[in-house]
């Protein structure tokens, strides 16, 4: 049940109806405080305005004209021309009643896209650390959003798999006459790394070796094919241990690497070039966008093409969104980078639609993403300033989960505690993330992700349990529940209108790529839980109607918990 778009499709007809442009938006949403109702209308103002009449008097030609027989109780005109909504709280019970048959709490068939999710894409030969972990976990909980709403979702881990690093590697492992190459961990692999780096910063004669082998590796060459491939999948096996670790869904399936689109580049800047986008400039090959400027004012010059042949990330980004098209058949490609790629997506989303690649219906979307940072309010980093290894941050976040966990229970079996000590020390990495408006920096804070108060994992974890521990106590099949929804009180009112506006919520996550509205919403639901349960008995209460309708909010309460941290991640406990 979206009552949202209910509400918002019969404003939208009484204005039409009372002379309104068919243009005209609802602007629907909930009311902060219940003397304004359940939802608030305001786009009465923008419709007068449209037709030149004063919004008060728009109002009142319109709601009689308001179909909302056996859904409100009451609508009123408010200030200058708001329209309260109270909805009607027999109407509400029928719904809760609806949701709770339903296996997916009704949500509304959408009409499926395939969506690909460009997010996580680690570096090869490098261990994966904090600053990966945002794209990783935002990406994943929106991937889970769109697969749950019935989407065709393609996860895309676009990983640096290319380029001058592999030669420098290769090089260097020729260089010291490294054979066990078998026996190579992501670890060494990395200490490979620095000091082949090092050699090709000082050592002239290592460097041209170096780009010798770049060249065979992307000419074909058989040994560099074969040393590539190795060192790929050493780093991608360990990826694939974190992601486990992390309980996100990429597999070795989802790996689209840079190199999976290295054959399509000549062509492209051949196609470029012929269509008269791309020109020679000093030995380059750039194409000049009219829609932007540098600093200077001038129109800025892209270059896809290096004056000695090589290609750049751009000429790739254009090649991946043609790829995305022509192969995937996308209709909407969403890319969970860092904020400071803006510019280089949107100059290659530029040539991309200039040259006509992919349709105007295609949605490409930078969802840009913000620091973490530690409390000193610099990047994230270990005391003595180096980067923070994902593996040792999880490592720790079990560990600290495990000292809380052994407080408020220090009887629980070790393997137990083992259990519950993992789930809730990933969940609060994640949900402290996920929590945060993604598009903003935020300081990472061991205290505050770790504590049962406030929008936090173990409070939402607890949250869960604590509604499984009530149903456990209560020993009913819901199946066995034949007495109806009834709201009796506020407090079974107000549980049960944000109970259905999960829907809501999921969409809004879906088309805006923000997990933390779901994250405040869950928040919410479990506070007014909390409040319902401490004022609407359940196992003591005498009356079986009031008992069974009880049952009915909080078994649906437990579903839609379960079903929100599922989108989000986050692994459940029965117990705490």
């Amino acid at each position: 049940m979206n009552i949202l778009a209910l509400l918002s499709e019969k404003i939208i007809n009484a204005l039409v109806a009372a002379g309104a442009p068919k243009c005209s938006e609802a602007h629907i949403r909930s009311s902060i405080k219940s003397k304004f109702g359940d939802y608030q209308a305001n786009g009465i103002m923008s419709a007068a305005k449209k037709i030149g009449i004063p919004p008060l008097q728009l109002a009142e030609k319109m709601l009689p004209l308001l179909n909302l027989e056996n859904i409100a109780s009451k609508v009123e005109i408010s200030g200058p021309g708001f329209i309260n909504i109270f909805l009607d709280k027999q109407w509400i019970a029928k719904q809760i009643e609806f949701n709770f048959q339903n296996k997916k709490l009704a949500i509304s068939d959408v009409t499926p896209q395939t969506i690909i999710i460009d997010y996580s894409a680690p570096n090869v030969a490098k261990q994966m650390h904090v600053g990966h972990l945002r794209s990783t976990i935002i990406g994943d909980a929106v991937a889970r959003t769109l697969n749950f709403l019935g989407h065709k979702v393609i996860r895309a881990n676009h990983i640096g798999d290319w380029g001058t690093q592999f030669g420098m590697l290769i090089a260097y492992l020729e260089k010291v006459k490294y054979k066990n190459t078998n026996d190579i961990t992501l670890a060494d692999l990395e200490a490979f790394y620095r000091k082949a780096q090092k050699n090709y910063d000082e050592d002239e004669k290592f460097a041209e070796v170096a780009r010798n082998y770049v060249v065979k590796l992307q000419s074909g060459d058989e040994f560099c094919r074969k040393m590539w491939r190795k060192l790929v999948d050493i780093t991608m096996a360990q990826n694939q241990r974190i992601y486990h670790r992390l309980n996100v869904t990429l597999t070795e399936d989802d790996v689209m690497g840079e190199s999976l689109y290295n054959d399509m580049l000549p062509n492209i800047v051949a196609d470029l070039t012929a269509k008269g986008l791309a020109v020679e400039s000093d030995g380059a090959i750039v194409v000049y966008l009219d829609e932007f400027k540098n600093k200077d004012g001038d129109i800025m010059g892209v270059i896809i093409q290096k004056k000695d042949g090589g290609y750049l990330y751009t000429t790739t980004d254009i090649a991946c969104a043609k790829y995305r098209h022509e192969i995937l058949h996308a209709d909407r490609v969403l890319y969970y980078i860092d904020s400071r790629q803006h510019k280089h997506l949107m100059h290659a989303w530029a040539i991309v639609r200039k040259a006509g690649y992919i349709p105007a219906t295609m949605s490409l979307e930078h969802h840009m993403l913000g620091m973490m940072l530690g409390k000193d309010g610099k990047p994230f980093r270990t005391r003595s300033g180096e980067t923070i290894q994902l593996d040792d941050l999880l490592d720790e976040a079990i560990e600290r989960a495990g000292a809380l966990i052994r407080q408020k229970n220090p009887d629980m079996p070790e393997k137990e505690l083992q259990s519950i000590s993992k789930v809730v020390g990933i969940g609060a990495i994640k949900y402290a993330d996920l929590s945060k408006n993604r598009t903003t920096d935020y300081i990472f804070d061991w205290d505050s992700m770790l504590t049962f108060d406030g929008n936090t994992a173990p409070y939402m974890q607890y949250a869960y349990a604590r509604v499984a521990s009530i149903l456990k106590r209560a020993n009913i099949n819901p199946t066995a529940l034949s007495e109806l929804v009834i709201l009796e009180n506020e407090y079974e009112q107000s549980l049960a209108i944000r109970l259905l506006q999960f829907e809501e919520t999921i969409l809004t996550v879906a088309n805006e790529g923000l997990p933390y509205i779901m994250c405040a919403y869950l928040y919410d639901l479990a506070k007014l839980f909390s409040s319902f349960y401490e004022h609407c008995p359940i196992l003591v209460t005498k009356n079986i109607a009031s008992k069974e309708s009880r049952l009915k909010l909080a078994l649906l309460t437990q579903k839609t918990l379960k079903i929100g941290l599922d989108i989000l991640g986050i692994e459940t406990v029965e117990r705490m």
